[in-house]
């Protein structure tokens, strides 16, 4: 049901409009329609009302399904636009999901932790303001999607049950002379009564041969078990040596207590795309050594001014700035064709409780260190507790992953398509040297062979290392040059 423009249209059943037009408020032409409709005969249901349907929105490019954590909405609340209705497990985060339509919550579907809702699945239902909304029609087939989680959870002890239960009918079975089938017990009670099965009447299912049966037959013939002679050992062979001990098992093996670790959408979908791009994607590795020695004496003139900011963050404005000088590296795959980025986003791998996810610095070549320093640690808070928008880690250009930190001294990244490189940092270390200690740090550059040649790899690994030798470049004509005048290069 609709109103617009002192006009009131109501759908009805067979497909036809009726309209109603009357000079009155909107609750008076809804009462009056109704009034009409009873006066003509005609029955009005809950499925002529205006019915809104809320699917499982596709939050991300690579979802495909995602869980319901939370509903903020209960049946009958009033809707507005802007308003937040739940809260859905991606593969990257957990986002609120809002609505542009306005009316009341009429009926909630998928109920609060489902879990592998597919994307288009009827989650939830809207009415208009002033319908029956206790008594709206759910769409046929719609609680089927509800009820899937459950199936699924129930669906590996599925097949076990059957295969339980062929097992019990036919496994470990041998046929009889006539054909009947002859479970293990029954075939037990056979050998030591020494009867034929095809002797037997056999009133199990297919032909198969009870145990009952072959109790009957053996009650009404009065038999008893015929002794069976046991098999004599085999000689031992003077020439043969001895079987090697199996070692004991474990004692703990038999109560142990395992813990069974769900794999979540964001593990899932870690692992699918990094087995994409090691399989598909012909990665080829560069490795350079940089002196961070004066990143190091750079940032406690930093420090005893007030300024607190990491060599994480001298990293990515390095970087920034070797990608501008070296566009080349800073280009993503789209449309089978290499696309150059007009500006530097730099994707900044973040560990959560869940996984991997890689939240995005836009414009870093545009912003000074302790613009970047703030930006880093309010997306690594939002990225851990969940709250990253689409939009913050969506894209980017080129991606760095610091294990320097965590004591790492080097590694190899994979790289993040559609981008065609990321850089891998190590953490840095004492190397001497004729003028003394020096610390030393390495990074190395997963690079696309297809898109980035040896030589561009080169260029921009250079590039990069004649920055981070040289931080005092990153400073001019930002906030911190005045506070960095004092540091001696």
């Amino acid at each position: 049901m609709a109103t617009a423009a002192h006009k009131i249209y109501c759908r009805l059943a067979n497909g036809s409009t009726f309209r109603f037009q009357r000079y009155l408020r909107p609750e008076k032409q809804l009462l009056k329609c109704r009034q009409s409709f009873q006066s003509r005969n005609i029955v009005t249901a809950p499925v002529l009302y205006g019915t809104i349907k809320l699917d499982m929105p596709s939050l991300s490019p690579t979802m495909e399904q995602g869980n319901i954590i939370k509903w903020h909405k209960k049946e009958g609340d009033p809707v507005s636009p802007g308003d937040v209705l739940c809260e859905i497990e991606t593969d990257k985060a957990v986002i609120s999901m809002d609505t542009e339509e306005e009316g009341i919550f009429a009926k909630i579907i998928v109920p609060e932790n489902t879990k592998n809702i597919k994307v288009g699945t009827l989650i939830a239902l809207l009415v208009e303001e002033g319908d029956d909304w206790q008594n709206v029609e759910i769409p046929a087939g719609a609680d089927k999607p509800a009820t899937a989680p459950a199936e699924s959870a129930a669906s590996p002890s599925a097949p076990a049950t059957s295969t339980q239960a062929s097992t019990d009918a036919h496994g470990g079975s041998d046929l009889a002379g006539d054909g009947h089938l002859v479970g293990p017990s029954v075939k037990k009670l056979l050998q030591e009564y020494n009867i034929q099965a095809s002797s037997l009447s056999a009133s199990g299912p297919g032909g198969a041969l009870l145990k009952g049966d072959v109790l009957d037959y053996i009650k009404a013939n009065k038999l008893d078990k015929k002794v069976q002679e046991a098999p004599s050992p085999p000689l031992p062979q003077a020439a043969s040596a001895p079987p090697p001990a199996l070692p004991p098992p474990p004692a703990a093996a038999a109560g142990a207590n395992y813990v069974d670790i769900p794999l979540t959408n964001m593990r899932r979908t870690i692992a699918k795309r990094l087995t994409e791009s090691k399989m598909t994607i012909p990665h080829a590795y560069a490795t350079i050594d940089s002196n961070v020695g004066a990143i190091a004496d750079l940032r406690k003139t930093l420090q005893a001014e007030g300024i607190k900011v990491s060599v994480n963050d001298f990293i990515i404005k390095a970087s920034a700035v070797a990608l501008q000088r070296v566009p080349r590296v800073n280009a993503v795959w789209e449309n089978d064709g290499l696309r150059l980025s007009p500006s530097v986003d730099i994707s900044v791998a973040v560990a959560t409780p869940n996984g991997l996810i890689t939240p995005i610095v836009f414009g870093a070549s545009y912003l000074s260190v302790d613009q970047i320093g703030n930006s880093v640690r309010e997306l690594a808070g939002k990225a851990k507790e969940g709250k990253l928008q689409p939009h913050e880690y969506q894209g980017g250009s080129f991606s760095i992953s610091n294990l320097g930190m965590f004591g790492i001294s080097e590694f190899t990244a994979v790289i993040n398509p559609p981008q065609v490189a990321i850089m891998a940092v190590g953490g840095s270390r004492s190397v001497a040297s004729m003028s003394g200690n020096l610390s030393k740090m390495k990074v190395t550059l997963s690079y696309d062979s297809r898109a980035i040649s040896e030589i561009e790899a080169t260029r921009f690994l250079e590039e990069f290392r004649h920055v981070i030798e040289h931080p005092q470049s990153l400073l001019a004509g930002t906030n911190l040059d005045t506070a960095a005048e004092a540091f001696v290069f």
